[in-house]
Formats: structure tokens, C-alpha cells, sequence
């Protein structure tokens, strides 16, 4: 029987692990657009969070990007 839906390859969830990249990138960005001058509680923990969502998902592309071949040399300096 062949599968309806065959499993993504790894390009395809490396696309769909940077499209998530960019949405919590996006949402960030218009977070901080629309901070207030003086931050209060809330806006300090919806940072918080948006930031957090923003990092899992740079790290899930990274990731996405390694089980693709796209590994790069560390950047760190030695």
C-alpha cells in the first residue's frame, strides 16, 4: 500500500523549521514594536516567552539545517 503522504525530506523540514524561525522572529519583532515606554510585569514575562519561543526555534532550524548537510565550521573564535 503507498503511503498517502510520504515523509518530508530534509529540506523540506529544514524550509519548515526557518518558515517557524521567521514567525517567532516576526512575533518578537512586533512585540517590540509595540512595548511601552515604561515595560510593565506582563509585558516583561510576554517578552520572556517570545523570546524563549524565538530561541527553541533558531535551535530547531539548526538543527533542521545539520540533518540537511548544512553544517558549518564553529564561528567561534579559538
Amino acid at each position: 500500500m503507498t503511503d498517502l503522504y510520504p515523509a518530508a525530506d530534509q529540506r523540506e523540514l529544514l524550509r519548515q523549521a526557518a518558515a517557524a524561525h521567521t514567525a517567532a522572529s516576526a512575533d518578537l519583532e512586533a512585540f517590540l514594536r509595540r512595548l511601552p515606554e515604561v515595560p510593565e510585569p506582563a509585558d516583561i514575562t510576554e517578552y520572556a516567552n517570545l523570546l524563549s519561543r524565538e530561541e527553541r526555534a533558531r535551535g530547531e532550524r539548526q538543527d533542521a539545517a545539520d540533518a540537511a548537510g548544512l553544517q558549518l565550521p564553529s564561528m567561534e573564535s579559538e
